[in-house]
């Protein structure tokens, strides 16, 4: 969902408010004022249909009174579906909610999105925020996003847990391995994992052990295409996810995310590598006991990179008000607006902008943003960076791997082949 309870997989399949029968029509649509002043009413399409960000979003589009706004909340997969139709109509919506990275720079490809370079300098909206963020906002040097909320991903453990097992936290994999090994042999499952009706989970540890093998940009590079799942960089990255097999909760493959957080819960299983949305499947007097470390070090040469999977908006560059459209943006990228969504969303979710106050934020949340502040590089996560396509792909050969790990070149072979499918080669 992408309210508190916060989980990545409702970015991808959000449930929805409204058929599909009264969305097609005139929500799908743009001001109707054709003079491209800034007195034009705007539309802005939403996806966020879950209740508590749709009460969100709504109360800060109240508070923007430069000019008048529609705001269409969509159903999220109606929203997937039609959001190519959406941007290619005759009058398209002016600002829509979405995601920053290969998807937004995939429809500023076809010269869908409106450039919006002059929000990320001097005094504009987004002038502050990470280059990290900058860099999943851009597309051909130009800026055609604005992000405005991200959450982590991270190893969570149970701190008391640690203490009764006397383990510390790991900082290398040689450390990590030997943290498993301790807490198998204390009768409990070292790692958790919900791999069954979300075969997605297993692409977190895929994601992480190829940036801290190949780095970033190898990573962005494997999911765009361009290089070979059955490569030798890919196969280091299952050398090192196999050593992890054995100390997997077998449990786990026939689990849901949330089921896999029971066992850490209540200890029996040590750790799980998974999004901060693990909060709201933890009972909340259990939530001062959780803490999370990076994935650790595999390579001292590899720069640091973590994923945080990045929302936010862009705008049509049909729009027939793009200085309004701006204007919007501008609004909705501001501290307050950051601020007052995070709040009434009850998510999660980190602001983008540094300047929103974030004093009264749990410690776990402000360890978070240091987490993303101190990295060399974010990605977002496999289907992000990529494709639903190619995240089915990885669900197969993934869940496939963790059944029977001695198949590893035969998987991967399989692997490439439905991936060059998908990518038409």
């Amino acid at each position: 969902m992408t309210t508190a309870p916060l989980s990545r997989r409702g970015f991808l399949a959000g449930l929805g408010g409204l058929g599909v029968a009264g969305l097609l029509g005139a929500c799908a649509t743009g001001s109707d004022d054709t003079s491209g002043t800034a007195s034009s009413t705007l539309t802005l399409q939403s996806s966020l249909s879950d209740a508590d960000p749709k009460a969100a979003l709504t109360k800060v589009v109240e508070g923007y009174t430069k000019n008048k706004v529609t705001l269409n909340t969509i159903a999220i997969e109606t929203f997937r579906a039609q959001l190519p139709t959406y941007l290619n109509s005759g009058n398209p919506p002016d600002v829509l909610t979405w995601y920053a990275g290969s998807v937004a720079r995939d429809y500023a490809s076809k010269g869908f999105l409106l450039d919006v370079s002059d929000l990320w300098t001097g005094s504009g909206p987004c002038a502050g925020f990470s280059p990290a963020l900058k860099e999943l906002s851009t597309a051909d040097g130009k800026q055609i996003f604005v992000p405005t909320n991200y959450y982590w991903w991270g190893v969570f453990y149970r701190k008391s847990a640690f203490q009764e097992w006397g383990v510390q936290v790991p900082t290398t994999w040689d450390e990590f391995i030997q943290v498993c090994k301790t807490i198998k042999s204390k009768g409990v499952a070292p790692i958790s994992m919900g791999t069954g009706s979300t075969p997605w989970v297993a692409s977190g540890w895929f994601d992480y052990l190829d940036l801290r093998i190949n780095g970033a940009e190898f990573h962005r590079e494997l999911l765009a295409g361009k290089h070979s799942f059955d490569g030798p960089e890919v196969k280091a990255v299952m050398d090192h996810y196999r050593q992890l097999v054995e100390y997997i909760d077998p449990k786990g493959r026939s689990y849901s995310w949330q089921d896999a957080v029971t066992p850490l819960n209540s200890k029996k299983a040590g750790m799980y590598l998974i999004g901060a949305f693990i909060t709201s499947a933890v009972p909340a007097d259990g939530v001062d006991d959780l803490d999370f470390f990076r994935v650790p070090i595999i390579d001292q040469n590899v720069p640091l990179a973590e994923e945080a999977p990045t929302d936010g908006y862009f705008a049509s560059s049909k729009s027939r008000n793009a200085t309004g459209a701006k204007e919007l943006l501008t609004y909705l990228a501001s501290p307050q607006a950051q601020q007052e969504f995070i709040q009434l969303s009850k998510s999660s979710n980190l602001p983008t902008s540094q300047q929103v106050d974030t004093s009264t934020f749990s410690p776990l949340v402000q360890k978070g943003i240091k987490l993303l502040n101190d990295s060399k590089a974010i990605t977002q996560f496999f289907n992000r960076d990529s494709s639903d396509e190619l995240q089915t792909t990885a669900d197969t050969a993934l869940t496939k791997f963790l059944d029977k790990p001695g198949d590893v070149n035969k998987i991967l072979t399989e692997w490439q082949a439905s991936a060059k499918k998908v990518f038409g080669q």
